[in-house]
């Protein structure tokens, strides 16, 4: 808001901008707001605020007060390549195409080469598609392990982490009020809070032997991931470690419920080892969790220029005697924040 009061020319000006600023989500775009609407608040004209919008979107960061990514490298565009017509044309009237890498498309109505396209493209790669999210970085989230898994010789120990857990224990003070004399109606009120505590400590130790049963149970599935890597996780389902440790799915779902532990491989939650199984040619299983770590190896290892499908990307894992179908890779490459094939393409 400095920027705006060191160059608001007047009353009105400074009005709308503040209400604009104000807008303005994490990555400085003006949201849940209309023109129309800052007008009727103000009792300005549509076209005086859009001038005042305008005047905000050259301010540092330029782009910032767009209503949206396309307003957003038009500004930048204007104002780092003022004479870069085809540019302008193209975030104008082609993102769609340009996301889809659509060069033709782009060709056909701009009338352009396709190197000519490709340099317009490498000028907007340096335009910054969330002019304010510089200024709004959120803090890191921490994760803190509520279970360690350690190698010990050749055996994996499992422990809590006890770092915060409160000690908790009954106060002798009330145990001996019971001995010296209370009243019958204080001894039967102590009495019953003396039950409910130890019901509680014994409750919260019950709860903390199961996240370790639970957690050796895992332990005991999974041991060929924890020795080799993610690749070797293995298919597992709540009832498995239910039937293993003797309990209810349902105790097994909520012991390990927003739980995190620590592997030599890493902090995973514990949820992350229920996964389901795929069929493989050879008549085993193997995890979903897995396919979907071999599906984000083969994506990281293809050519940028020549992207592989859906439908080559399972064939190439039926090659390694995984059977699944496209739309499966589908909806595990979705999972994994991957775009589709015509959109990796890279156009330099």
């Amino acid at each position: 808001t400095w920027q705006l009061s060191m160059n608001a020319a007047s009353e009105d000006e400074h009005r709308v901008g503040e209400i604009i600023i104000g807008n303005l989500d994490g990555n400085g775009f003006l949201k849940g707001i209309t023109l129309e609407e800052i007008a009727e608040r103000t009792g300005l004209h549509v076209e005086y605020v859009e001038g005042v919008l305008e005047f905000l979107q050259e301010f540092d960061p330029v782009g910032v007060c767009a209503r949206d990514l396309r307003e957003t490298l038009l500004v930048q565009a204007k104002h780092y390549h003022p004479e870069n017509k085809l540019l302008h044309a193209m975030i104008e009237r082609h993102l769609d195409n340009l996301q889809n890498r659509d060069v033709r498309a782009i060709q056909k109505d701009l009338k352009v080469g396709k190197e000519e396209i490709i340099e317009a493209a490498k000028l907007m790669a340096t335009l910054d598609p969330r002019p304010g999210s510089a200024y709004t970085a959120e803090a890191p989230v921490y994760i803190t392990p509520d279970v360690y898994i350690h190698k010990v010789g050749e055996e994996y120990v499992c422990s809590l982490n006890e770092d915060g857990m409160p000690k908790l224990k009954v106060s002798k003070y009330y145990q001996q009020a019971l001995k010296n004399g209370a009243t019958s109606e204080a001894k039967t009120y102590i009495q019953d809070k003396l039950r409910s505590a130890w019901w509680l400590i014994r409750s919260i130790h019950q709860r903390q032997r199961t996240i370790i049963r639970v957690t050796e149970s895992i332990v005991r599935f999974q041991r060929e991931f924890l020795d080799r890597g993610v690749q070797f996780l293995k298919p597992l389902v709540l009832r498995d470690v239910a039937e293993d440790i003797g309990v209810h799915e349902s105790t097994v779902s909520r012991v390990t419920s927003n739980k995190y532990v620590h592997t030599p491989q890493g902090i995973f939650e514990l949820k992350y080892f229920f996964n389901s199984a795929i069929g493989c040619s050879d008549g085993s299983d193997t995890a979903s969790e897995s396919v979907k770590m071999r599906i984000k190896q083969i994506v990281g290892d293809e050519n940028v220029k020549k992207p592989l499908s859906d439908q080559k990307i399972a064939d190439m894992l039926a090659e390694e005697g995984i059977e699944i179908a496209r739309r499966t890779v589908a909806k595990y490459r979705e999972m994994l924040g991957i775009l589709k094939s015509s959109q990796r393409k890279r156009l330099f």
